[in-house]
């Protein structure tokens, strides 16, 4: 499809036209006053385009918006659906754009909510949440005869010695902990820097990839997603550690989003427009520079120039 290709256009005073316009390129129809411009751009093509966008909308939405006469010409090929709008028609409303007023806006919003894949906005890492049993599959995708540790990650990154946390867990009845990646036991005096940022993960349980252990797996899976507030770590012995998030978050920032929703796009809703400029694409702030173009000036010398008058 490199060319829209028309053949017998003969709407209003076309004379049977066959022409072959290149897509994806800026066209211009020129020609003098009822020579037939907006017959052949608007009455023809763009009709026709038009007609296969309503076509291609639900039978609910085209109730709303009648038939479309199919334009008199033989055959169009390489069209695709198409949206015009008329320039003098515009709202000079900041907040309307080609998209709100086409609502092929409300479109985007919701193919962006259900399709969209979010990601940290500080790391990047894509951000997904996963179910209990989603958990415990990947985990039983481990080859038979691994041994592993289903671990709670109940601090991350955090300044302390977090004496009351490792006391409330030795009451709870865990035995052991995983401190910046050293296994200790709670029994010993656990004696951190208080200046230095730990991770400690809780021990939940110490298993062997093998056949029928889907229930003890999955129980020590969900109490470790109670412990961690939705985390769960599986430590490889001499392998790799891998997190699982229950909820829609980046277990590595730690930062929370909620689930998309078509507002979650919109900049005409308080939920999805940009806090700094409120969804209209730009805000106002006084430029130093040219309130003060010579600041070796004093104030009394004509420093501010909004104070000085112009002779």
């Amino acid at each position: 499809m490199k060319y829209i290709t028309v053949k017998g256009a003969k709407e209003h005073n076309l004379k049977n036209i066959d022409v072959t316009i290149p897509r994806d390129s800026l066209v211009v129809f020129t020609g003098v006053s009822g020579s037939g411009k907006s017959s052949l751009a608007f009455d023809t093509i763009y009709a026709e385009g038009q007609r296969r966008y309503m076509e291609s909308l639900s039978s609910y939405a085209r109730q709303f918006l009648g038939n479309s006469r199919k334009p008199d010409v033989a055959k169009i090929d390489g069209l695709s659906p198409a949206i015009s709008i008329d320039q003098k028609t515009t709202n000079r409303n900041p907040r309307s754009t080609v998209g709100t007023v086409t609502e092929i806006y409300d479109y985007f919003r919701l193919l962006y909510a259900r399709i969209g894949i979010p990601h940290c906005p500080k790391c990047g890492r894509e951000i997904s949440s996963q179910s209990v049993d989603q958990i415990v599959d990947a985990i039983l995708g481990l080859e038979m005869g691994t041994k592993f540790m289903i671990m709670a990650p109940v601090v991350r990154g955090e300044k302390g010695q977090h004496k009351k946390l490792l006391a409330k867990l030795k009451k709870s009845g865990y035995v052991r902990v995983a401190v910046d990646g050293e296994t200790r036991d709670l029994s010993e005096d656990i004696e951190l820097d208080k200046n230095k940022k730990h991770t400690i993960d809780v021990v939940v349980d110490r298993l062997r990839r093998k056949e029928d252990m889907g229930k003890r797996l999955t129980d020590s899976v969900e109490m470790a997603l109670k412990l961690a507030d939705g985390l769960v770590v599986c430590q490889i012995i001499g392998g790799e550690r891998r997190l699982y998030s229950e909820k829609l978050s980046c277990p590595d920032c730690g930062i929370s989003m909620e689930v998309p929703e078509p507002r979650s796009f919109s900049f005409n809703n308080p939920f999805g427009m940009c806090p700094a400029c409120n969804g209209l694409g730009f805000h106002k702030e006084i430029d130093p520079d040219l309130l003060i173009p010579d600041p070796t000036l004093s104030i009394n010398d004509g420093a501010i120039k909004f104070f000085r008058a112009e002779k």
